[in-house]
């Protein structure tokens, strides 16, 4: 399917990023990525074990076949590496590519990256915590591209300080960008999703947003909002046919942001498989779902115990990263 399909959207950034879009991976955020010729007449293809629907996208990281793209639809996303970025290389497969971020430097590269790969990519500076620029380059990208068949959300900042120690302005960036983007890129790329029938709003989160823990508390914050919006927002489309939307959910992983954690290797394949099938949450690993069983069912005292036994309770002494 290389080459057909809607624009991708992708938002993301450097500063922060805790992974990049390669193919079709997402395990960090901050980003957002976009490529696409403008839309042609609507056309459906059928994917394997899916409903045939052609799909759109504009913020995250994506990668791997999705069904129903038509010619002139696309990827888009808010750049986030590592994670984001081998989304983005995954979906390249399959349409133009449309990248957001703050950083030229590291969107020119991701772009030069997609571009060796014979998809067309294109790249726009944009910073998603701003509402009003969030408007105005999604307007320019339906002018310049075309429409956006799949939003992947990918952007996010961490500071990794408690709350005593966060400066305000670094709390309030942490919140505009990692849960208030979500909102204006969405509000920007659904309205024409729904007209079309035809669209994907994909989330990448972190499993902090079901358990928190000390040492980074405007992040732990910030994703929980960001999983209740896309908690709403699924429900709120089961009535809208041809859109629909994924929230993935992995472990901690190594990024620029998160320097020292693991690494899922899976993350961004599945990530796609995720979209593909119309799965609506993905928790990565799948160990991740007894979490959430244990949080709904121990007692505090001894979810403190397991926080201690893991490491999560220490993990972010050593941490370093990047907002």
């Amino acid at each position: 399917m290389k080459g057909a399909g809607f624009p991708s959207l992708f938002p993301w950034s450097c500063e922060g990023l805790e992974e990049r879009f390669a193919t079709h991976r997402p395990e960090q955020e901050d980003g957002l990525e976009m490529a696409g010729r403008r839309a042609a007449a609507p056309r459906a293809d059928a994917l394997p074990g899916a409903e045939s629907r052609r799909v759109r996208s504009a913020a995250t990281q994506t990668a791997g076949p999705v069904r129903g793209r038509r010619a002139g639809d696309g990827w888009g996303t808010r750049h986030r590496p590592p994670a984001g970025q081998g989304v983005r290389q995954a979906r390249s497969q399959e349409g133009e590519i449309i990248l957001w971020g703050r950083t030229e430097k590291c969107l020119k590269e991701t772009t030069e990256e997609i571009r060796m790969m014979g998809t067309e990519c294109h790249y726009f500076i944009c910073d998603v915590g701003n509402r009003e620029e969030v408007y105005r380059q999604a307007k320019a990208v339906r002018e310049k591209v075309g429409d956006i068949t799949i939003l992947v959300n990918n952007a996010a900042v961490v500071h990794g300080k408690s709350l005593m120690d966060s400066d305000d302005d670094a709390l309030l960036k942490s919140q505009h960008i990692n849960t208030l983007g979500q909102f204006w890129t969405t509000k920007a790329f659904l309205p024409r999703m729904l007209e079309l029938q035809n669209g994907h709003i994909v989330c990448l989160n972190s499993v902090l947003a079901l358990s928190a823990i000390p040492g980074a508390i405007d992040y732990c914050t910030s994703k929980a909002s960001s999983f209740a919006f896309m908690e709403s927002l699924t429900l709120g489309l089961l009535d809208c046919p041809g859109v629909n939307a994924t929230t993935v959910l992995p472990f901690h992983t190594s990024t620029e942001m998160f320097q020292g954690m693991r690494i899922p290797e899976t993350v961004a394949r599945r990530t796609v498989e995720a979209v593909q099938m119309n799965q609506a949450f993905l928790l990565l690993p799948w160990t991740m779902n007894v979490l959430v069983i244990l949080k709904s069912i121990l007692p505090q005292a001894a979810l403190e115990e397991i926080h201690k036994f893991s490491g999560s309770y220490t993990c972010m002494n050593t941490f370093k990263g990047r907002t």
